[in-house]
Order: structure tokens, then C-alpha cells, then sequence
């Protein structure tokens, strides 16, 4: 609950008293990675693989229905009711769909004691430092079809990546 606080608060003071909305995704993104490192005691690498996922995960069924249900971008910032709106309809997607994977079974089981660098880790990295970089610059321009195309490719990526990397492991 914490962390929720403390994201709700620089997500805040970023959007609204700043006026610096298109960096609060990524300051999101840096604290959920040090949780994860810090106090879930996750490897580095692999907070910073499932906090990736997961945000791109989320935005891409959030921007498919920003599309589905608005059709776009301003009618969702021009109308805070819609705002309202599309934060429930995403958190019962999200909520349906992740209830439907763990009632199935399906989810990953990190191996937290194994870390190995090696130019693999290196690379990804690099891809996910590229990824930081490309959504902050994404949210500037507003342009759904590209974020959607964008979070696609990234989401598709990491998650092949990690249920390798998994594999690999078991």
C-alpha cells in the first residue's frame, strides 16, 4: 500500500502540479523495479522483466480500449467521467483476464536465488533502457495505433524472453 501511495502521489505531482505527464509512466516504472528488487527480493533483471511486463501488458489493453470505447485520446482527457470510465473497464479486464491465467495455471515461477550475466542480460538491458526511452516519447506525440503497435511488439517480446529464460531455468 505504500508504494501505491507513493506512486499516486508523484504520478500527481508530476501530471498536475509539474506539468511533466509524459515522464510519470517511467517514474512508475523506476520505483515498481526497486520494490521488487529491494523488498520482494527479486534479481534485479527479473524486476525489472516483470514490472515491464506487466505495464505493457496494461497498456496495451488500456490504449485497445481507449480505441474500443472512445475512439480516442481526447475524448478520454476532455471528459474526466470517461477517465473514470476507462479505469474501471481496465482494471476488470485486467482482473478477469489474470483470474482466468492463475485459475489455469499459467503464470511465472522466477528462480529468485539465479542470476547469471551474460551478454543475453546485457542486451536486454539495453532493449529495456531503448523501451523506457520509446514510451516516454510515444506518450508525447498521443498517437494510439502507434502506442498499440509499439506495446504489441514490446509485450510479445518480453513475454517470449521471459518464459524462455524460465524454461531455461526449470
Amino acid at each position: 500500500m505504500f508504494i501505491i501511495l507513493i506512486n499516486n502521489l508523484q504520478s500527481y505531482l508530476l501530471r498536475n502540479e509539474l506539468d511533466m505527464a509524459n515522464i510519470s509512466p517511467l517514474v512508475t516504472i523506476i520505483v515498481f523495479i526497486f520494490f521488487f528488487a529491494a523488498v520482494v527480493r527479486m534479481p534485479f533483471v527479473f524486476s525489472v522483466i516483470a514490472t515491464i511486463s506487466g505495464y505493457v501488458v496494461f497498456a496495451v489493453i488500456q490504449s485497445s480500449l481507449v480505441l474500443l470505447m472512445f475512439g480516442s485520446l481526447s475524448q478520454v482527457e476532455n471528459h474526466t467521467i470517461n477517465g473514470y470510465m476507462l479505469q474501471t473497464a481496465s482494471a476488470a479486464v485486467v482482473f478477469v483476464i489474470f483470474w482466468f491465467a492463475y485459475r489455469k495455471g499459467k503464470g511465472f515461477t522466477f528462480d529468485m536465488e539465479k542470476l547469471r550475466f551474460k551478454l543475453e542480460d546485457i542486451v536486454l538491458t539495453v532493449l529495456i533502457t531503448i523501451f523506457l526511452i520509446g514510451i516516454s516519447v510515444l506518450l508525447v506525440y498521443k498517437n494510439l495505433w502507434i502506442d498499440i503497435m509499439f506495446f504489441i511488439v514490446m509485450s510479445a517480446f518480453l513475454l517470449y524472453y521471459a518464459t524462455k529464460k524460465e524454461r531455461e531455468d526449470a
